[in-house]
């Protein structure tokens, strides 16, 4: 009986659905391109499990200013499928590689009206519990000067005075002990001198010899 009772559990274990854990998708937070230029958004998402042959990525677009929200690109079942009819009919393409965990899709001919948040979303069964990410696109005409590379511009100045400060000081440092040196050894050499040549101008009174009386 012991026995039939511990088989049925381990069927029952082997029939079991696997739990599922969750799952964490990362996308850019900001991205900026030139109007008529390309851009890959990228998605990807981190599972415990090796990647499923059910893995599944949705994209989804939000125009800025709306509510309103279009799929424009999805993978499931090892096919991909895009926008055929709406805003980004033939300029979307998905260029990722799912078995990488690489949801990434490249949209093409970027105009002024694209500028919105494109949300990614990510399964791997039985990990289907994860909350969406979301990057936001800015097109321009010109690409502005980001606030990043004003900081680091910065950055840079600054740690430059600071190595030139360092330079100069050491260098200070080291032209104060030459001078110090060059005034003592010069102070030593002038008063050896002065004690040679008052050697040499000393000479003993000479012996003067007396007769006896």
């Amino acid at each position: 009986m012991l026995r039939v009772l511990a088989l049925a559990v381990v069927v029952l274990l082997g029939i079991a659905p696997e739990p599922s854990q969750a799952i964490s998708i990362y996308t850019g937070w900001e991205r900026h391109a030139l109007v008529g230029s390309d851009i890959r958004l990228s998605c990807s998402f981190f599972s415990w499990r090796f990647v499923s042959d059910d893995v599944s990525f949705t994209w989804i677009y939000r125009p800025d200013g709306s509510r309103e929200t279009v799929s424009i690109a999805h993978y499931a079942g090892g096919e991909a499928y895009t926008d055929n009819k709406g805003r980004f009919k033939d300029r979307v393409e998905f260029v990722g590689n799912p078995k990488r965990r690489d949801g990434s899709i490249l949209i093409k001919n970027l105009d002024f009206s694209d500028n919105g948040t494109f949300t990614c979303d990510a399964k791997n069964p039985p990990d289907i519990v994860g909350r969406p990410s979301s990057v936001r696109l800015l097109v321009f005409e010109n690409l502005p000067i980001q606030a990043g590379v004003i900081t680091g511009a910065i950055i840079g100045v600054v740690l430059g005075l600071l190595v030139l400060i360092v330079v100069i000081y050491y260098l200070m440092r080291f032209l104060v002990a030459r001078r110090v040196f060059s005034l003592s050894v010069s102070k030593h050499g002038k008063k050896k001198k002065e004690g040679s040549q008052q050697r040499q101008l000393w000479t003993p009174p000479p012996l003067t010899c007396y007769p006896l009386p």
